[in-house]
């Protein structure tokens, strides 16, 4: 795991447009894959993405994309759900064919089915190459709230209230937001190739450090991240300030080798 820790937000949304850029560019495979997040957090990043197509040329075409969530009874026309948040943000922007954007299905009949289905779609996939996370400020990832199994697959849960309360001004109430999500499991996201966790903002700073350098508990989802042998965290200096090695960090980012990439 490499924590780096930037000046500003720009900064990080420039980093982890790089690392996704070369994923595109250098991968070996034919169709490279995408895991994409929603939510604010990765808004910038997308934001670069889509300038570097428009002004440097960069294709998304031969790729494709996986969600990391989606509400369930939330039809994917409405403008909260997340398969019309990625085209919004990202898919519209860029020249990736919409229907390599996959996403889970919400209003499925049988939600169990369609949970396996989506594990399986993803491997049938190849696997994700780089997987956009942000972190929520009760420590999940995707929508794994605390409590989560470490080897979680695809499935449903239930949103604690807090989550509710952060994602509450993207509907006109808070009794607007669903309770009950379909999410990628902590063991799915793990066997994506790279992690990318983006955080900004001092109200994650706490959430950030327990996921770092606390320890590996589904009290803190985002932990898990410590298993996985290759993970960047991008963080500003108001995410990092929880941090008790953020000297290290900084050190150790200014000091790397010119050859070894994020």
């Amino acid at each position: 795991m490499e924590i780096v820790i930037l000046d500003g937000v720009d900064a990080v949304d420039r980093t982890a447009a790089d690392i996704v850029e070369r994923t595109v560019r250098t991968t070996q495979k034919s169709t490279p894959v995408l895991g994409l997040a929603t939510g604010s957090t990765p808004v910038g990043t997308y934001r670069e993405l889509a300038r570097r197509h428009r002004d440097e040329g960069l294709s998304f075409s031969h790729c494709r994309a996986f969600l990391l969530d989606e509400y369930i009874g939330l039809a994917r026309s409405a403008e909260q759900s997340y398969f019309s948040f990625i085209r919004e943000n990202f898919v519209d922007h860029v020249d990736l064919d919409d229907a390599a954007v996959f996403s889970p299905d919400g209003e499925a009949h049988d939600i169990a089915a369609e949970a396996q289905r989506y594990d399986a779609a993803i491997a049938e996939a190849g696997g994700i190459d780089v997987q956009i996370l942000g972190i929520g400020t009760d420590g999940h990832i995707g929508f794994n709230e605390p409590g989560s199994s470490l080897r979680s697959r695809t499935r449903v849960k239930t949103l604690t209230e807090q989550t509710r309360t952060d994602n509450a001004r993207f509907f006109d109430s808070p009794d607007a937001v669903p309770h009950h999500v379909l999410t990628q499991g902590l063991a799915t996201i793990d066997e994506a190739r790279h992690l990318v966790l983006i955080a900004t903002g001092e109200s994650k700073a706490e959430a950030v450090a327990a996921a770092v350098e606390g320890p590996l508990s589904a009290h803190c989802p985002a932990s898990v991240i410590q298993w996985h042998p290759h993970v960047s965290v991008l963080l500003d200096d108001a995410a990092a300030s929880s941090l008790a090695l953020a000297e290290y960090y900084r050190y150790a980012y200014a000091n790397k080798p010119r050859w070894q990439h994020l």
